[in-house]
């Protein structure tokens, strides 16, 4: 069968050449058919939402329904590489991601895996060490305090020249009855929980708005969602809850601007900090029957940075415990 490709060109002064795969049903392309202009340049390469020539839209043929390849090449850059998983293609030549409470646990395993599909990697955390990858930045700091988050995304940008994702995974939990709770707790609690969000996110998006495109992550978790008999939970509910209800209202303010947020709310993931006596109470409070691996909860960033479509999503990791009981 012949190809539906009819021309591929580029007015920037380089052809598009076969490589990477692009939806031929996504936005950009239906608008083009309409009005023979791109609705928007994009730089990446996700399926079914950006164009694969960034600085122009292909001229197809019939056959939406189904995919081709192409690569692109501008004047200025090589061929750019792709990495395919699960069904998604991205380009992370020059990705960058930001990952706070990246020292330990869930963080550090997002750095591993970020770096694994080629990303630039910005790490910060109160104690992370420094890194012998060159394609690694380490900040060490407190992520409630302004001046971090400063620091963060300026390095960030000075060594890597963009910001295109954002994982906030740095939290803290303290569970207490509500009238044991100290003045100390709650600071600490929404300083890190609510300031840690907000300052790092709000420079990030700065970034990301200049390319019209980016990705916010917010890791919070399913207790806001239901109470558990025996886990004091409100300032954990009131600082993580009050993430899910920001990830939406960003996910609305930014949703014309090429900039997504989304949320993974986890629940009990096994890790050194639980001790092996604990593991099977903690693994009876989910339906499933045991706790979640940190594998479970980076899978879950990892799809939500390739799903183009998927803006002010809550996704649940939590072995059925936000469902029911």
């Amino acid at each position: 069968m012949a190809s539906a490709t009819r021309t591929i060109s580029s007015a920037a002064g380089g052809p598009c050449r076969p490589h990477e795969r692009l939806a031929l049903n996504s936005p950009d392309v239906y608008a083009a058919r309409r009005t023979g202009k791109p609705s928007r340049d994009r730089t990446h390469l996700y399926l079914a939402s950006t164009t694969v020539c960034p600085w122009r839209v292909f001229e197809f043929g019939a056959n939406a329904h189904r995919f081709h390849t192409y690569r692109s090449q501008r004047p200025d850059q090589h061929l750019i590489p792709s990495i395919q998983s699960g069904g998604f293609i991205m380009n992370t030549s020059q990705k960058v991601v930001v990952v706070t409470g990246a020292s330990q646990g869930i963080g550090a395993e997002l750095v591993k895996a970020f770096r694994k599909l080629d990303y630039r990697v910005v790490a910060t955390a109160r104690s992370v060490s420094p890194s012998d990858d060159p394609n690694i930045v380490t900040i060490a700091g407190d992520i409630a305090d302004p001046a971090t988050a400063r620091r963060v995304i300026s390095e960030g940008v000075a060594r890597f020249g963009r910001i295109d994702t954002l994982v906030n995974n740095a939290g803290i939990f303290i569970a207490k009855p509500f009238t044991n709770y100290t003045a100390e707790d709650f600071a600490a609690m929404t300083g890190v929980n609510v300031g840690g969000f907000f300052y790092i996110t709000q420079l990030a998006i700065a970034e990301m708005e200049k390319n019209a495109s980016g990705h916010v992550v917010n890791i919070t978790t399913s207790l806001t969602d239901h109470a558990v008999d025996g886990i004091p939970s409100v300032l954990a509910s009131l600082t993580k809850g009050g993430l899910n209800a920001a990830t939406k209202s960003l996910a609305i303010e930014y949703s014309k601007k090429g900039i997504r947020a989304n949320a993974v709310s986890p629940g009990i993931i096994k890790s050194p900090m639980h001790p092996q006596e604990t593991h099977a109470t903690l693994d009876a409070m989910h339906p499933m029957g045991h706790m979640g691996e940190m594998s479970d909860i980076v899978n879950a960033v990892l799809y939500l940075d390739a799903a183009p479509f998927v803006t002010g999503e809550i996704l649940h990791v939590d072995g059925g415990q936000s469902a029911g009981h």
